[in-house]
Parts: C-alpha cells; sequence; structure tokens
C-alpha cells in the first residue's frame, strides 16, 4: 500500500474510533469531558484533510464509529422481540446507521469548503454547521434525535446553558470546547484558549444559580410503577390477567396523590376491558385521594387507534393520544407496509394523536404526558408549556433489552427537564423508572428489570424559561447566519478583482 492510501486508511480508522469513544461520554458512562476531546480529535483530522471529499468520509467515518457503538440496540429490537431474521437485522442496523452518519459527513464536506482561517471554521462554522445537521435529524423522516452532543453534558456545568439554548445550543458548546482544546496545542494561542474554556464554565456555573421558573402549590406525592413484565410476554393472551393483576397490587400498595403506571401497563383495547376493572383502579386512587395515569390502547372506529394515556381517580377521567410514532414500530410509512410481514410487532399501524391536546388536569397539577421517545423532541414537549407544571414520561424500553438505550433515554429525559424548568415523571416497564427535578436532577430511581413502585414527591411548577418561549430557533437563526456570513465572505474572496 502506498504512504497516501496508507495515511488515509489510519485518519479513516482514528476518525472511527474517536466517534465510538465518544459514546462514553453519554449515560451510562458519563465521561462528559470526552466529547470535547474526541470532538477535537475529528477537527485535526479534518485541518489536514486533503479535499472536501475527504472530509466528508472521515465524517462518515465518525458518525459510523458513533452510531454503531452508540445506536447499535436497534438491532436487539429487530431481531430478538421483532423476530427479524438475525442477517436481515444486522444488515438493517447497518444501514440505519450509515444514513445517520450522512449527517457528520456533511459536515465535513461543507466545513472544508472554507479554507482559512483555520480559528474560524474551528470556532464558528463547524459548531454552526453540526448544530444544523443535528437539527435536521431531530426532523428529517419524523427524526432521530439520539446522541445529540449535548446530551452527554446533562450533569456537567455546561448543563445549565440548556434552558437558554437547548440541547443544540449544549451541542455547539461541545464542538467550541473542542476547538478551544486544540487551540492550546497552538502557544500563540494557549492564554486566549483558556480563557475562552474558564468563561464558558464560569458563566455556566453562574447560570446554575438562576431559577428560571417558580414553585407551583405545595409538593404532590407520586408513585411511579414498574411493573418489570418481559417484552415476549407482554401481548401474550394467557397472561393477560396475571399482569392486571399485577398492576392492581402495585398501585394499592401506593398511597400516593398520583400513581403513574408504564406505556401499554393494561396489553389490550380499552373498549375490550371489563369495566369493573376500570371502576377498581378508579377506587383505587380516590382512596388515595389522587388520581392514577395508566397506558392502554384506545380505539374509536375500526382499524383506528391509538398508544394513549388514561387517568382515572378524584379528577375527571382525561386521555392523552401519542402523537409522535416511532416508523415501523407504531406506524409503517407509505410503502412499506411488506415490512409487516418480516417484523412480528403487535399493534403497529397506531393512529397520531391531535397536535391540540391540552395538558391532564391531576391532583391539583397540570401533567403535559409524553409517550416512550415522544421526549426526545424539546420542541414538542414544550406545546404544552408554559401552562403544564409537571412532565410526565411513560415508556416500554425493554424492547431494547439490557443495552445502552434505557440509561441514553434516561439522560434524554434530564435534557427536558433542564430545558423546561420542570420535574419529570418516568415510570417503566423495566427501567429506567426515576425521578428527576427541574434542574436535570436524578433524586431517585429503581433499578432496572425489577418490580417495584418508587414513592416520592414532585414539585410542580410555573414559569418560562428562554427555551420554553422561543425553542430552537435563535440557535438555528444564529447556525444559519453564521454558515450564511462565512459563505457570503468566501465568495467575495473568490471573486476576480
Amino acid at each position: 500500500m502506498n504512504p497516501v492510501a496508507l495515511r488515509s486508511l489510519r485518519a479513516l480508522i482514528a476518525a472511527f474510533l474517536l466517534g465510538a469513544a465518544t459514546v462514553l461520554g453519554f449515560a451510562p458512562y458519563g465521561f462528559a469531558w470526552l466529547p470535547f476531546v474526541s470532538a477535537a480529535g475529528l477537527l485535526w483530522l479534518w485541518q489536514n484533510a486533503a479535499a472536501p471529499r475527504c472530509s466528508a468520509t472521515l465524517g462518515f467515518a465518525f458518525g459510523m464509529g458513533l452510531f454503531l457503538a452508540g445506536v447499535s440496540w436497534v438491532y436487539i429490537s429487530l431481531h430478538d422481540y421483532g423476530a427479524m431474521p438475525a442477517p436481515l437485522a444486522a444488515i438493517a442496523t447497518l444501514l440505519f446507521c450509515a444514513i445517520l452518519a450522512l449527517y457528520p459527513a456533511l459536515v465535513g464536506y461543507l466545513q472544508a469548503r472554507f479554507d482559512r482561517p483555520v480559528a474560524i471554521r474551528q470556532l464558528l462554522l463547524i459548531p454552526a454547521l453540526w448544530v444544523l445537521g443535528e437539527w435536521l435529524r431531530d426532523w428529517v423522516f419524523t427524526g432521530f434525535p439520539w446522541l445529540s452532543l449535548g446530551y452527554s453534558q446533562a450533569a456537567s456545568p455546561l448543563a445549565a446553558y440548556a434552558p437558554l439554548a437547548g440541547v443544540f445550543g449544549l451541542s455547539w458548546l461541545v464542538w467550541l470546547c473542542a476547538g478551544l482544546l486544540l487551540a492550546l496545542l497552538r502557544a500563540k494561542r494557549r492564554m486566549a484558549a483558556l480563557a475562552g474554556l474558564a468563561l464558558l464554565f464560569g458563566t455556566g456555573y453562574g447560570l446554575k444559580q438562576i431559577e428560571w421558573t417558580q414553585e407551583q402549590g405545595a409538593p404532590v406525592t407520586v408513585s411511579l410503577v414498574q411493573g418489570n413484565i418481559a417484552q415476549e410476554l407482554k401481548w401474550d393472551e394467557a397472561r393477560f390477567a396475571s399482569t392486571v393483576q399485577l398492576y392492581q397490587r402495585l398501585a394499592q400498595g401506593s398511597p400516593a396523590r398520583l400513581t403513574i403506571l408504564p406505556e401499554t401497563a393494561i396489553p389490550r383495547f380499552l373498549d375490550l376491558l371489563d369495566p369493573e376493572l376500570l371502576r377498581t383502579l378508579a377506587r383505587t386512587a380516590r382512596s388515595h385521594g389522587g388520581d392514577l395515569i395508566m397506558g392502554l390502547p384506545v380505539r374509536d372506529a375500526p382499524g383506528r387507534y391509538y398508544n394513549s394515556v388514561l387517568s382515572l381517580g378524584l379528577s375527571p377521567t382525561q386521555r392523552y393520544d401519542k402523537l409522535h410514532l416511532v416508523p415501523f414500530g407504531e406506524f409503517i410509512p407509505p410503502g412499506f407496509g411488506w415490512v409487516l410481514s418480516i417484523l412480528q410487532i403487535p399493534l403497529s399501524d397506531f393512529s397520531r394523536g391531535s397536535v391540540a391536546q391540552a395538558p391532564l388536569a391531576l391532583a391539583g397539577q397540570k401533567i403535559a404526558v409524553n409517550i416512550c421517545y415522544e421526549d426526545a423532541f424539546g420542541e414538542e414537549i414544550i406545546r404544552a408549556l408554559p401552562e403544564a407544571t409537571l412532565l410526565v414520561n411513560v415508556s416500554n424500553v425493554a424492547w431494547f433489552g439490557d443495552s445502552l438505550a434505557p440509561h441514553q433515554h434516561l439522560q434524554i429525559a434530564q435534557l427536558r427537564a433542564l430545558e423546561t424548568g420542570r420535574s419529570m415523571l418516568r415510570a417503566t416497564n423495566s427501567g429506567m423508572t426515576a425521578i428527576i427535578d427541574h434542574h436535570g436532577n436524578i433524586t431517585a430511581a429503581l433499578p432496572p428489570f425489577t418490580q417495584g413502585v418508587l414513592n416520592g414527591s414532585a414539585q410542580g411548577r410555573s414559569g418560562a424559561t428562554p427555551y420554553v418561549r422561543w425553542g430552537n430557533a435563535p440557535v438555528i437563526a444564529l447556525a444559519l447566519l453564521v454558515w450564511g456570513l462565512l459563505l457570503l465572505r468566501r465568495r467575495k474572496a473568490a471573486a476576480p478583482v
């Protein structure tokens, strides 16, 4: 192999390994500093790339490392629980990660079109382009925002910026820190880089002292139920009675004002349930002086059904229908009906709930409910704010087994609490069931893969953080402005005199 090809191969391997190492910055590992280092490594590789096409290839390799290491649990869902043949599930997972890796590849290509000055590329252009790439990944083909770099900072000093700029703002700061780290290698810029890092983290410490929202009413006692029903048994009709008995027993032993059961805790359509079951659950909630929330499928017409949450108890019965559905898991995109012959997923073609769903008025609070990975979309969560005083997520991530997915999902919920200044209550089938305060701190949690009830309290809050008021718009507008101004500067420099 000639020296040029060997150097290119080494660079690709390095980019892949840097991407894979970045996963250690996310939960459950929590090395929040590591994405700074891995991003700085990619910056260095991009800086030494020969052409835009080489930079795109390096970005793709970094993305493949990041997503293959970070979301390979998709294979578990497809093969172990969706019954897809192992070779096909492996190919589908590989293709999925390759599609996600196209976003870093695009960033690599675009940044390489701007040659000088290097400092502007590293400190302005690349952070802006990366944020635009993550933003596109947030909504293109219904979106998959998992492993946005900002999530890795949920427990770092930079987390204090989340109420201002959201998770994409944190991703911008990760790349800014990476650029400053790389600048430390240059003696002339070392003091300026150190000052920049000190300013970023010092400002983060100051922002942490700000209370963006205010307490609303007295704390509410809560019980979050974790049934730990194995996914392969969840929809077994022969086990329906024992499932119901389990949740009845756990709910009865939970003397809280608000009891929350996980997503599809009752695995049967509402209209097929024995009315006495609903009356019993309602009596249980009323005996505790409060309300109960449970997940179950609901249908209102033949072939039209919803992944829903229903409330029972002292307050009037209310319902929330999931809006943001999972492709192939909860709905089949047009033209992909043949997938149903391969995947064995029950109720895989839900209907979408209405965008205009008000928070549930329960236990003296207004509760914004989201189901499963809906909480990965910050701008969808803030639709119910500032009216809502508490956030509730019900999930069933048993689809992904004992993988990184439940830990990553919990970290995502921490960011939603930070962005909104609201406590987040998570009731899951198998983990991670937890209470998260409005600062994004996990105040209590159940061990995964256990049956139990997490008892605690949650404080409702009112008011609006800047992120609740403006969403992602300021960060995206700034990223577009930076890219546009630098593009204009490049064109003027290239114009003939």
